[in-house]
This record gives C-alpha cells, sequence and structure tokens, in this order.
C-alpha cells in the first residue's frame, strides 16, 4: 500500500476523495496543516498542479489535489478560482452571487474540479478537469451540500446540488466527472519503486 498525501487541511473533502478513491493500493491521508500552498494559479488546473506538486516534494510523498468552483457566465466566469474567497460564509458567498447576478436572465453557470496527481519528486503524474452545467436560481433550495449548492440547479435532474440524494450529486457533479475520467488512468501512473 502507497500512502497518498491528500493536499487539504479539510477532513470534509478527505472524506469526499476518499470515496471516489477507494482503491486499495493507495493509503490517503490528510497533508500536515502546517504546510500552506498559496494559490496562486490562474486556472483551477494550474492551483491542483502547484498544490499537489508541493506537497509531493515538501512530504516526499504522492500527493493528491483537487482545486475546484463556480463559474457563472454572465459573470465572466466569477467567481471562477475565487468561489472559496468570494465572502467569509457560505450564506455570504450566495448572497453576493445573487446579488451581483440581479435579474440577469442568462443564469447560466457551471461547476469546475480540477484533479492532479503528483510524484514523490513534485512532476505531476496524472490530471484531469470534471464540469457539471446547471442554472443559478434566484433563492436557494435545499439544505444538503455546501457552498454554492443551494443555488446551482441541474435542470435534468429537475432540483439544486442541495436537493439531490448524495450519491446522486457524487455521480453527476464536477468532482464525480474529474474522477470518472481520473479512476481508468490511475493503475497506469503507479511505479513498482515507491516509497511505502
Amino acid at each position: 500500500m502507497t500512502r497518498l498525501v491528500v493536499a487539504t487541511s479539510n477532513p470534509g473533502k478527505l472524506q469526499e476523495i476518499q470515496a471516489y478513491l477507494s482503491d486499495p493500493e493507495w493509503e490517503l491521508v490528510l497533508k500536515p496543516p502546517e504546510l500552506e500552498i498559496e494559490e496562486t494559479g490562474t486556472t483551477f488546473l494550474a492551483n491542483a498542479r502547484l498544490k499537489a506538486a508541493s506537497i509531493a516534494k515538501a512530504m516526499e510523498e504522492w500527493a493528491i489535489a483537487d482545486d475546484s468552483g463556480l463559474e457563472v457566465q454572465a459573470l465572466n466566469g466569477a467567481p471562477g478560482i475565487y468561489s472559496a474567497r468570494y465572502a467569509k460564509t457560505d450564506p455570504e458567498r450566495i448572497n453576493r452571487l445573487l446579488h451581483e447576478l440581479g435579474a440577469t436572465a442568462n443564469r447560466k453557470a457551471q461547476f469546475v474540479c480540477a484533479i492532479a496527481l503528483a510524484r514523490p519528486d513534485g512532476s505531476i503524474a496524472l490530471e484531469t478537469v470534471g464540469t457539471c452545467q446547471g442554472e443559478i436560481l434566484n433563492a436557494p433550495r435545499g439544505s444538503q451540500g455546501f457552498g454554492y449548492d443551494p443555488i446551482f440547479y441541474v435542470p435534468e435532474q429537475g432540483m439544486t446540488f442541495a436537493q439531490m440524494p448524495p450519491e446522486l450529486k457524487h455521480r453527476l457533479s464536477h468532482r464525480g466527472q474529474a474522477f470518472q475520467s481520473f479512476l481508468p488512468e490511475l493503475p497506469t501512473v503507479k511505479q513498482p519503486n515507491v516509497k511505502e
């Protein structure tokens, strides 16, 4: 079994990644909280690469990182890579987004998730990006999920991320889409001489 450091200090994010990455070859562990990586990339993929490579090199172990957020068409892709930093709390982020959208008719949006896997030397072994298309509602609906989930509506399902049963969101979400293309490639990157 090979240790795989998840480039987050958030136990919730670790759980979410563990739900997708159940391969017994990998033992997922949280990065140490003192190892903070500044997200200076201009895209989700650049930030995922930066986090994975920096943690891998610092710990000399395999590392995985994801970077994700919401892009709203009428706001020229905002909040984008600043989704988590758009305001201090989830309700404040939602309120700011709804305020900035106002009565705009175009409510199209997409969630984006980029995943990068780095070798112990910091080189990127595998990367992928997943998206989920939807629309922004005028008011929150549902109580599940987190972040922008209550206002992100998926027309094909007739519900927001916050109204979906977890297994449905798990499959349809941007993170679910990213892992669906990531997982089949994972067995091809493992090397026999990795640190155990």
